[in-house]
């Protein structure tokens, strides 16, 4: 019954991901040549505007696709292949996730002022290597050696969802694409991420299945993550958070103190950037949170689960289909309210308003899965949170585009990400599977808490940071 059941929910998902996107097509093909009329223009004899819109968009999402690629490869086996195949207790199991997450929080700092001050790229390179080396790590059944995989992955995370964000908010900057152009890549990008999570989901299936190893797809993104380094090394361009930085005059300095200093000085006398951080702290935090949640809490529901195990790769695949309805949704809004130039200056009201809005829904939907003990309500309050994830990504990020400076653009990025993996490590030492309706709880208040505070100050103050 289960299984039919979602099967069903599966196909109906992907008929609507499908509508939505020959819809959004036939839309904005109706609008590509005035909008292209509008921005494609020559300026001192330069490239068009079109041109370098096209080849940043392609640059970004090519890379995008293989590291997200990558990273979701991990994600389905990890914990298998340590309680599983190596047969570890379920508290060194702990330790090894809590030691990823720590190490994100204890060099997420330094990670983005590296990035700011030596280099976004360079930084993403380092990220293809340190990766590799954390997907080479696992395969060594020694806990020391393990231990150093988790820290390295640790680091990973901070630059992944940091350098590489910046990288394309400071290049979109320097070749003059405007805010709905920006929009659009970063909806793309979300679009994309569903897409690649979608497939590595399949992918690592077929490949532990075929090898009955569930090592088997850490290999393969390491492989990926090779192949991404070679791509970022040939085709972007270097930038920097400071024109001192890209003259190669600051000094070097490894632990990058006073860039720290100076850049938490600006978020703590701007209480707009401090929702910000709020924000990505409330929202990711639970989004982690929900990774370790959504299988108890289904299995708990389920009436069969007893009898028949749930169809979790159907459901994880629902999940990431809603994710990805949640960007084309996205894509939709900013394109219709976005729709020249001219009211560009509007895209910071409306990413707000967007942001504050996601936040209420998706605490919503984790208070009415707490409050269902149905196991199809309960289902599908995930997959309302998970489309509010695809919206979250892009808005987030144009959030950030506009309202933390250039100069410390990664800097400030990765600072948020201190108090988000302090949130989820905490959360996972106090187990958060056993105490889970505490945990959904918790996230649903501080889900509506950021609401309002985004509400109250960014939407407020939304006409005097505007661009």
């Amino acid at each position: 019954m289960d299984q039919d059941f979602y099967e069903t929910q599966l196909i109906f998902l992907t008929c609507c991901c499908v509508l939505f996107l020959l819809v959004e097509h036939i839309l904005s093909r109706s609008k590509k040549s005035s909008r292209d009329a509008a921005e494609a223009r020559m300026e001192d004899g330069g490239v068009p505007n079109t041109t370098l819109l096209a080849k940043l968009t392609r640059q970004y999402l090519f890379v995008y696709a293989m590291v997200m690629g990558a990273d979701w490869l991990q994600g389905p086996y990890v914990y298998s292949l340590y309680r599983e195949q190596y047969k570890f207790p379920e508290r060194l199991v702990a330790l090894l996730f809590v030691t990823g997450f720590s190490s994100g929080a204890l060099t997420a700092p330094l990670v983005g002022a590296w990035a700011d001050q030596f280099g976004r790229k360079k930084i993403c390179l380092v990220f293809c290597i340190t990766y590799t080396l954390s997907c080479a790590c696992i395969f060594v059944r020694y806990l020391p050696i393990l231990l150093i995989g988790r820290f390295l992955g640790g680091i990973s995370g901070s630059i992944l969802f940091s350098a590489f964000e910046s990288w394309l908010i400071s290049s979109s900057n320097g070749a003059g694409i405007s805010d709905s152009n920006l929009s659009r890549i970063m909806g793309r990008a979300s679009l994309i991420n569903g897409l690649v999570a979608t497939g590595a989901g399949v992918v690592s299936n077929q490949l532990v299945s075929s090898t009955s190893n569930f090592g088997s797809p850490f290999l393969l993104s390491g492989t990926i993550l090779v192949l991404a380094w070679f791509v970022i090394a040939r085709t972007w361009q270097e930038n920097y958070g400071s024109s001192a930085a890209e003259a190669g005059t600051q000094n070097i300095n490894i632990f990058q103190i006073e860039r720290l200093a100076k850049a938490w000085r600006i978020a703590r006398q701007d209480r707009v950037l401090l929702v910000l951080g709020l924000t990505q702290t409330c929202f990711e935090g639970s989004m982690y949170l929900f990774v370790f949640l959504w299988v108890p809490s289904l299995q708990e529901a389920s009436h069969s689960s007893n009898i028949l195990p749930l169809p979790l790769g159907y459901i994880f695949s629902a999940f990431m289909i809603s994710m990805m309805l949640g960007s084309l949704l996205y894509t939709t809004i900013t394109s219709h309210l976005l729709t020249s130039p001219s009211k560009s200056n509007g895209s910071l009201s409306i990413h707000a308003k967007l942001s504050s809005l996601v936040c209420a829904i998706s605490g919503l939907a984790l208070a009415a899965s707490v409050s269902s003990r149905n196991e199809k309500i309960r289902f599908w309050c995930f997959c309302v949170f998970e489309a509010c994830v695809g919206i979250y990504y892009p808005v987030q990020g144009m959030l950030r585009g506009t309202l933390i400076p250039n100069e410390h653009r990664a800097t400030l990025s990765s600072l948020f990400r201190v108090p988000l993996n302090v949130f989820v490590v905490v959360s996972l030492l106090t187990g958060v599977s056993s105490a889970r309706y505490a945990v959904l709880s918790a996230s649903s208040v501080m889900l509506g808490f950021s609401a309002i505070m985004t509400g109250l100050v960014i939407v407020n103050h939304a006409d005097k940071y505007s661009v």
